[in-house]
């Protein structure tokens, strides 16, 4: 179980260049180590609740250490670090509309044949002034994420996920859909 997450992390990690905010490497470098560090710490105790308490337990984690984790880069940084998607299981990642367009997007990508474990996209939005940098990085799913994320989940942990979740719309996936994707947005200032 734990080489399947590690497998999942390092095909997480490996990133390609965009050009679409070309004079934005240090933003892009920067976003690329933050989502790098927010894998690893979240591969970490994913792997610590699986070997605890099993799935069930792991449920928990991406309940409330996940978001804990993103808040301390959010605050590290003086960023928004989350996770999103387009079949959501936490109301709170919402999407909003440039991410639910990056997602769609990534999507297509996937339809297209590029490898989901390098899809990511970064640009500048807003007006001169109150700029943001904002960078996605797609979120492959793996084959331990179908314990808790796939067609067939057990019962124990589909009523775990049905308890904190109640609207819960992330399972069904197969091996090597898009999961979701990590979003960071970075304000710009003075460029």
């Amino acid at each position: 179980m734990q080489r399947l997450l590690a497998t999942l992390i390092v095909g997480l990690s490996a990133a390609t260049p965009h050009s679409y905010a070309a004079d934005y490497e240090t933003e892009l470098a920067a976003s690329r180590k933050t989502v790098q560090e927010f894998m690893q710490s979240l591969k970490q105790e994913l792997q610590a609740g699986m070997q605890d308490g099993g799935p069930v337990n792991a449920i928990s984690v991406c309940n409330l250490t996940a978001p804990a984790i993103a808040n301390t880069y959010s605050i590290r940084n003086g960023w928004d670090v989350g996770r999103t998607s387009l079949k959501l299981r936490n109301p709170a990642n919402a999407p909003d509309a440039w991410e639910r367009s990056v997602m769609e997007s990534f999507e297509e990508r996937k339809r297209a044949g590029e490898d989901l474990t390098t899809m990511e996209y970064h640009e500048v939005t807003g007006k001169k002034g109150s700029q943001q940098f904002r960078y996605m990085k797609a979120i492959p799913t793996g084959k331990i994420c179908l314990v808790c994320h796939g067609e067939q989940v057990d019962s124990v942990t589909m009523t775990r996920i049905e308890t904190l979740y109640p609207d819960d719309q992330a399972t069904g996936f197969n091996e090597g859909d898009i999961r979701g994707a990590f979003t960071i947005t970075q304000p710009l200032q003075g460029k």
